[in-house]
């Protein structure tokens, strides 16, 4: 219900205006619980689609598995993969849906119940108090007394006062109710407008997509109905068999064997016999023989492979025992070994005899087989029927994300398959993929892949830069090596998913393209990145620090009154954590100059970088380029007149190690900047969180620390890096981007969760080293990182992401650490003073 109240009758504050005030104040009351309890609902919504989801999942790993149990038969295999594969596509859709509710439904409208309606309430605050002062102005002025003109004097002077004070506050009061009535429509439609947009997406896609099985499942129907009338005349085969064997007379319940010499599948006779062992204990066993291929053989299982008895029936021969206590046995005898063997009755034994005497004579008749079977090699006790000749098989969300991605060569198509114009990424690997392959990254698992939208997910300054970083051409270069060399066939747009998806498969999770490097290339290559490294740090060693920009001084005014009481909050809690002068060197960086400057060098800072890596590959997949484009983004400043104390941090230097690894190779282009030879390591099988027990047990996050890239670093942490992992010195990559001074990756590290509570065998924290090192910028950092700490554990397991003020300073310093790293520098570069 809309209520709008007239700005004329406010000024007459008549019993007309305080009811409609009072009718709208209820209102906006009931409005804002109703949103509360939408809210919840869509949470509770949300988090049942979730198990759903969880629960959908397993029951399509239940069909994928009876698929595999089903493998000998086609129909059944190939259909309940099919449908498999297209339930696991709703599943993604319905994933897809519910990120769209809680951002349409949850997101918005718990914005506008916290800004708008929190401002109704203030605004509400205001006009009581005043109206309260009004009537009490109005009271003491009625009370004033004829005789004593300066009480009525005063009187009068207030209520003039309060009744100006009262029109400001009441107008304003109007306005916010006005506004607040005409805001709440368009933000509560455009909530459940986009939340039907998102079903009405969902239930296209889930329309295309079946319409596509259709065909499928028609035709299955139509299988299915021959396939009940198959069923049911083999039911009345199987009776009348059965009924037949019934009749028959089982008085004599001998198996009946037969010698056939032609048989098709080349056994002459089979049948069960016992078996006396050749150990001490003589024990007997019942087993399966046969005769085939001119030889006795048993077998226990019929898994199992054959055992031979007797090589070549032509140099045995065969006789009844009647010496031994068991009755209807009889005895193999060859020139090496003797069997003893027991049939079931003297009929079986007779059939056994003359099967076994008749194969004898077939063997000499044939001397074609005769030479073959002179001519076997095996054990004289057991052996195989496989003739072993035959060889065996071998086992920032929106368009700018988007068009600076695709602006990379080679991204304008989906990595795996070629469609164009992709929409989707994998994070990790630094590619762009369709929306079908998309899907099948995310069934692979994040320890793989991870997928996100280049138009609908929000995007770091860090992770856009590493996708520039890599792209198609160079991840494919390194995953598609031998593709041509094994003939494997790359799919192209409109292939069937099992097709992409086994392809997939094969290229990521068993890295079967890869192209292994050898023992010589790998030592070449871990060398060179080592002499890349030192080049770096010559250049980059032992800088002083840049003297603190000025603070900057307010302009008159420049200050406004409407500010909120929790920003207020924040402030004096930061007045009460950080001395002045850092917050100074904090507020300093946040000025109006230097952000139109970062957004200035933004773009180019993210192409160049790409375009130079994307050259590296070309030849080896290591050169210079990354390593001098990352130089480039810091050029030499005048050097000031005081040195810094030596780093704590022990160098980099490379020793001759015991052995040369992928996890090697890794550690050193970690150190070298160089994210190509970084991803290759990792498809060569190298560990992200490789330990180098020669040098202090360090891992290539904290050579990604040292070489002072925050694209190495932010590469490692998407492929699972460890940002907690300790070296011998008790010192994880905070504590070492801390005494480097590199602002941007400790900004890094704290929003990826790193401890700084941890101390090293020294029992320095990291914010101890940064305040003996004077470094106002990440003292400043790690105290807010605690701050917010602290305000998150006081606001209880519901808050949701601390305090905005913290938010908003580190997404500044993302920014800045990414697009103009220059800014942030505590160290620069010796060099010569330009005059």
């Amino acid at each position: 219900m809309k209520i709008t109240v007239d700005f004329e009758e406010c000024l007459k504050d008549s019993p007309r205006f305080r009811a409609t005030i009072e009718e709208v104040e209820g209102d906006v009351c009931e409005l804002e619980s109703k949103l509360d309890k939408l809210v919840k609902l869509c949470i509770g919504m949300i988090d049942a689609g979730k198990a759903y989801n969880a629960a959908n999942k397993q029951f399509v790993n239940g069909i994928r598995e009876l698929a595999q149990q089903s493998t000998k038969d086609e129909v059944i295999e190939s259909s309940l993969t099919k449908f498999a594969e297209s339930l696991q596509e709703m599943i993604n859709y319905h994933t897809i849906l519910f990120d769209q509710a809680q951002r349409s439904i949850k997101t918005q409208l718990q914005s506008f119940v916290k800004d708008d309606l929190r401002k109704f309430k203030d605004a509400k605050k205001q006009f009581d108090k005043v109206s309260e002062e009004k009537e009490a102005a109005l009271i003491k002025n009625a009370q004033a007394p004829r005789n004593k003109q300066h009480e009525v004097e005063e009187a009068t002077n207030i209520l003039s006062a309060t009744r100006k004070c009262f029109r400001h506050i009441v107008l304003d009061y109007v306005l916010q109710i006005n506004v607040l009535q005409s805001k709440r429509r368009s933000e509560i439609l455009k909530s459940m407008l986009s939340f039907m947009y998102a079903h009405l997406t969902f239930f296209h896609q889930g329309y295309d997509l079946f319409s596509e099985l259709q065909p499928l499942m028609k035709q299955l129907g139509g299988q299915l109905d021959q396939l009940v009338v198959d069923a049911a005349k083999e039911k009345r085969v199987m009776e009348q068999k059965h009924s037949t064997i019934q009749q028959k007379d089982f008085s004599n319940d001998d198996t009946k064997l037969e010698y056939n010499v032609d048989a098709d599948n080349g056994i002459a006779m089979e049948g069960y016999l016992f078996k006396r062992a050749s150990n001490a204990f003589k024990t007997w066993n019942r087993r399966w023989f046969s005769i085939q291929n001119n030889q006795l053989v048993y077998q226990k299982k019929f898994k199992d492979n054959p055992t031979v008895v007797v090589e070549d029936l032509r140099l045995c021969t065969v006789k009844h025992c009647e010496d031994i206590e068991r009755r209807f046995c009889f005895e193999v005898v060859s020139p090496t070994k003797s069997c003893m063997m027991q049939a079931d009755s003297e009929k079986l034994r007779q059939a056994w005899i003359k099967a076994v005497q008749n194969s004898i004579a077939t063997a000499f008749r044939d001397k074609g087989d005769d030479s073959e079977k002179l001519d076997r090699k095996s054990s004289t006790s057991t052996g195989s029927l496989d003739s072993g000749g035959e060889p065996k098989e071998r086992s920032l969300k929106g368009e700018s994300a988007l068009q600076k991605v695709l602006a990379i060569p080679g991204n304008a198509c989906c990595c795996d398959c070629g469609q164009p114009d992709p929409r989707w990424a994998s994070i990790n690997l630094g590619i762009t993929l369709c929306i079908q392959c998309s899907g099948i990254h995310r069934s692979l698992g994040v320890h793989f892949s991870k997928v996100r939208s280049l138009t609908l997910d929000t995007w770091e300054p860090e992770l856009l830069k590493l996708m520039c970083e890599l792209g198609n051409r160079v991840i494919n270069q390194i995953y598609e090596a031998r593709q041509e060399e094994l003939g494997a066939r790359k799919p192209q747009p409109g292939d069937p998913r099992h097709e992409v998806e086994a392809y997939i498969k094969a290229k990521y999770v068993d890295r079967r393209f890869v192209r292994r490097p050898s023992d010589e290339e790998l030592r070449n290559k871990v060398m060179s990145l080592s002499k890349q490294e030192k080049r770096l740090s010559s250049s980059s060693d032992h800088l002083p620090p840049r003297p603190p920009p000025p603070t900057p001084k307010l302009r008159p005014g420049s200050n406004t009154s409407g500010q909120s009481a929790a920003a207020s909050g924040a402030e004096a809690r930061r007045d009460s954590l950080f001395c002045p002068d850092e917050l100074d060197s904090l507020f300093s960086y946040f000025d109006t100059s230097s952000k139109l400057r970062s957004l200035k060098s933004a773009d180019s800072g993210i192409q160049n970088s790409a375009d130079g890596s994307r050259e590296m590959l070309a030849n080896t997949l290591s050169s210079n380029s990354l390593a001098d484009a990352d130089a480039a983004e810091s050029p030499p400043m005048p050097m000031p007149s005081t040195l810094p104390p030596p780093s704590p941090c022990k160098e980099a230097v490379f020793y001759e190690p015991r052995e040369y690894s992928p996890g090697l190779q890794l550690y050193w282009a970690s150190c070298a900047r160089s994210l190509p030879d970084m991803a290759e390591a990792l498809a060569h099988g190298a560990e992200v969180n490789w330990v180098n027990t020669d040098e202090e047990k360090r891992t290539p996050l904290i050579m990604a620390v040292h070489g002072g890239s925050m694209v190495t670093c932010e590469f490692l942490l998407q492929n699972a890096a460890n940002v907690n992992q300790l070296d011998t010195q008790g010192r994880g990559p905070l504590h070492h981007a801390t005494m480097l001074g590199h602002t941007g990756q400790v900004c890094l590290f704290l929003k990826r969760g790193a401890n700084q509570n941890a101390t090293d065998i020294d029992a320095k924290t990291p914010l101890t080293i940064a305040v003996e090192a004077a470094n106002a910028d990440i003292v400043t950092l790690l105290r807010l990182a605690k701050m917010n700490e602290e305000m998150r554990e006081a606001e209880g397991p519901y808050s949701q992401s601390g305090d905005e003020t913290y938010q908003d300073i580190f997404q500044d310093f993302t920014e800045m650490a990414s697009s103009d790293p220059d800014k942030l520098n505590r160290y620069q570069q010796y060099g010569p003073q330009r005059p």
